[in-house]
């Protein structure tokens, strides 16, 4: 009896021990590893390529002006930032000699004009002599040389006539030489715009460009009306580009919004910087301008929409692990390794056409050395949604 109240006591003591001690491992165990996750939802997916490096806003039309002839500035009529409209006078060079030149040339026209008039009517009257001779002739009653006579002064008075008017012709023919020349000292604007830049100043010699040689202009124009972004884009990713594509436009100047957009124009040729990067320039269009005026210079960047599809099961691509592998997290909060198949992509977002469904939770942080199939994981408390 003695001997069984020890065992029992023993018995006791043992569990209460074995209790001790489960509780102490129990407590004293390292926890699951914390791991941030995403939940799979449904949503939209793109693929996409980028430019390799920044793009530029650009004008469609952008005119870097000077007189076609050189000479010294004499009036400035516009100044850096003015709205012009398309012929517009800009600069004028002094031209005092071909006004002059102008006035003598008009003088001359209206000598030339009052000439004409005076030796033609001259003239007719001279031929309407010569016919009355030639009718007394007819009768009789005069000699033929007086009609011959009357026949010959009525044709030197009509080469005079001719004369006057050749004469008139080419002092016409001076006036619009002249205008020309003062056409060619004025800068007209070839379209509405904006003067971005004046590098003259009155007084100072204005001198085009010769051939071959480009020299610094006047004035430059820009139409802001209409602007557009020129991107390189990495020649692997070229041949996938069409124009009329979409695009999404973001500039350093806006961060906070992307513009709509839509390819234009495609070069036919590939550009070299450098020998590593090889780019093929774009140019998209803006589908329409934004409120905030936009500034030819700026930096941008353009997204073209290859492709597109809406409402798909989707995961952030920071899951997918080598050979489309996520690590799924299960009811026992464990990691078990799942084989997808996948679809669009990009840098965002990747497509999920098997392997998942809508509010599986994928792990998304590989940063920890113990974190592999098969370990228990503890959720961060705030899971990554999939925006």
């Amino acid at each position: 009896m003695q001997q069984s109240k020890k065992t029992f006591r023993f018995i006791i003591y043992g569990g209460f021990i074995v209790l001790i001690l489960a509780a102490v491992w129990y407590f004293s165990r390292p926890e699951p590893p914390e791991v941030e996750l995403a939940v799979v939802t449904y949503g939209n997916v793109e693929s996409t390529v980028v430019n390799t490096r920044a793009g530029t806003v650009k004008a469609c039309q952008r005119a870097r002006l000077a007189p076609a002839l050189g000479g010294q500035i004499a009036h400035i009529l516009v100044d850096e930032g003015d709205n012009v409209e398309q012929d517009q006078i800009l600069l004028e060079l002094w031209n005092a000699d071909l006004i002059a030149q102008r006035e003598l040339a008009e003088r001359q026209l209206s000598m030339a004009q009052e000439r004409r008039r005076e030796a033609c009517i001259i003239a007719e009257n001279a031929w309407r002599e010569s016919q009355r001779t030639q009718q007394l002739v007819d009768k009789g009653f005069i000699s033929p040389q007086a009609a011959e006579d009357a026949d010959a002064n009525a044709r030197a008075r009509q080469a005079s006539c001719d004369a006057a008017i050749s004469d008139i012709k080419r002092a016409k023919a001076q006036i619009r030489v002249t205008l020309a020349g003062l056409e060619r000292t004025v800068l007209k604007a070839p379209f509405a715009g904006v003067v971005a830049q004046i590098t003259g100043e009155i007084g100072e010699y204005a001198t085009p460009s010769p051939p071959g040689i480009p020299m610094p202009p006047v004035i430059d124009l820009i139409d802001t009306s209409c602007l557009y972004v020129m991107a390189p884009m990495d020649e692997i990713d070229a041949p996938k580009i069409r124009i009329g594509q979409p695009a999404r436009i973001t500039l350093d100047a806006m961060p906070e919004i992307s513009f709509p957009g839509r390819v234009r124009r495609i070069a036919p040729y590939v550009t070299e910087v450098e020998k590593q990067a090889r780019t093929v320039d774009i140019e998209v269009d803006f589908s329409e301008l934004p409120d905030n005026p936009l500034l030819a210079g700026y930096s941008a960047d353009v997204e073209v929409i290859l492709d597109s599809r809406e409402h798909v099961l989707r995961i952030p691509t920071q899951a997918l692990r080598q050979n489309n592998k996520v690590w799924l997290l299960s009811q026992d909060n464990t990691l078990i390794e799942r084989q997808l198949e996948t679809g669009l992509a990009n840098w965002s977002f990747t497509e999920i056409i098997s392997g998942l469904e809508d509010g599986d939770r994928v792990l998304i942080s590989f940063d920890l050395e113990e974190i592999k199939p098969g370990i228990a994981v503890r959720p961060k408390a705030s899971e990554t949604p999939v925006s």
